[in-house]
Formats: C-alpha cells, sequence, structure tokens
C-alpha cells in the first residue's frame, strides 16, 4: 500500500477492497496454490491482473510467496500467519452473501434493468 492510513478499518478495507484481493485470499484459505491453480480458480482474471493483486497482497503480508529452484521455476502462494487471521471473516462474509443472495439479485436485477432502460431510451432518443 503506497498511501499511509491512519485508521486501521480503512487500512484493512483498502488492503481486501479489489475484487480479486477477497476471492484469492477465500481460494489460499485450503493451502498453497500455485499461479495457474488460482487463475483457474477465478473466471475472468487477466494474467497480469492476478500478479498485480498477489504482488499487492504479499506486500501488504497477506499472502507469502515461495519460488522452488527448479527448471521451468515452480511458485506457490500461501496465506502468512495474518492472512489466515482473515479466514473467520471470509466466512462470516460467505455466511451473509448466501443469507442475503435472494435480496442481492434483486437489488442487482433492478440496477440492470435501469440501466438496460437508459441506455434504450438513449438509443430511441438518438
Amino acid at each position: 500500500m503506497n498511501k499511509k492510513i491512519v485508521c486501521p478499518i480503512l487500512q484493512t478495507i483498502a488492503m481486501i477492497s479489489d475484487k480479486w484481493k477477497v476471492l484469492i485470499l477465500y481460494h489460499l484459505r485450503d493451502g498453497k496454490k500455485r499461479f495457474s491453480e488460482i487463475r483457474r480458480s477465478l473466471q475472468g482474471v487477466t494474467q497480469r491482473v492476478l500478479t498485480h493483486q498477489l504482488r499487492a497482497l504479499e506486500e501488504d503480508g497477506l499472502v507469502s510467496r515461495h519460488v522452488y529452484p527448479e527448471v521451468p521455476p515452480r511458485v506457490e502462494y500461501a496465506l502468512t500467519e495474518l492472512g489466515t487471521t482473515l479466514i473467520p471473516l471470509l466466512d462470516k462474509f460467505e455466511e451473509w452473501a448466501r443469507e442475503h443472495a435472494d435480496e442481492l439479485m434483486k437489488t442487482n436485477r433492478s440496477i440492470c434493468t435501469e440501466a438496460i432502460a437508459e441506455t434504450a431510451e438513449e438509443t430511441i432518443a438518438v
């Protein structure tokens, strides 16, 4: 993290706020994974974005990176001790999302419906 944030809550949110970071942490909770395993488990992430997100998590001390001296090089990522402390929070987050899935989907649908209607109106106006 480049900017110094004084509030611990804001600092934590900044560390994990990117879309892929939470999912990376979630997938690493089961143990070490290679880059390709992480990428396969995250549909839609590009290699560049995943690399950037893993580096940021490593800089923040949530993920460790181990390079094995092999040809071709093998790299594994794992949660650090600090990263592991986020697992109960991720579990609660998942529990909340499952409990409120219907409400969340309804909200997302109405947002999408409004966006589609606005786009249609703009198209008709042209």
